[in-house]
C-alpha cells in the first residue's frame, strides 16, 4: 500500500510541479510537461512491479504510437482559443478530435498489422 502512496505522490508533485512553473513562465511549463516524464516514471513503476524489461520495451512503443494522436490536442485548442471560442468549448472539441485521431491510429495500426 506505501507503494502506490509514493506513486501516487510522486505523480501527482510532478503534475503540480509542472502547472506552477506554467503560472510563472509558458516556456519552462511548455519545456517540462513536453519532457516523457510521466512516461519515464511508468517505465520505472512497471519495471519495479515486473523485472521485465520486454514489457517495458512494449510500454514505450506503444506510447510512441500514441503519442501522435495526442499532437491534435495540442494543435487544435491554440487554433480554437485563437479564433475567440471560449475556454470550455475548444477543449471539449480539441478532446473530441484527440479521441477521434486515437480511434483512427488504432484502426490503422491495427490494418498495418503493428501490435501494441
Amino acid at each position: 500500500m506505501i507503494e502506490y502512496a509514493l506513486k501516487i505522490a510522486v505523480t501527482s508533485a510532478l503534475v503540480v510541479a509542472i502547472s506552477e512553473v506554467a503560472k510563472r513562465s509558458t516556456l519552462f511549463g511548455a519545456l517540462i510537461a513536453s519532457l516523457p516524464l510521466t512516461s519515464l516514471l511508468a517505465f520505472v513503476w512497471l519495471y519495479a512491479d515486473t523485472r521485465d524489461p520486454g514489457r517495458v520495451a512494449a510500454l514505450a512503443s506503444g506510447i510512441f504510437w500514441l503519442v501522435l494522436p495526442s499532437l491534435v490536442l495540442f494543435l487544435a485548442l491554440p487554433m480554437l482559443l485563437r479564433q475567440g471560442l471560449g475556454f470550455w468549448p475548444s477543449l471539449a472539441i480539441s478532446m473530441a478530435m484527440t479521441a477521434a485521431s486515437y480511434g483512427a491510429m488504432l484502426w490503422l495500426l491495427k490494418q498495418t498489422g503493428v501490435e501494441i
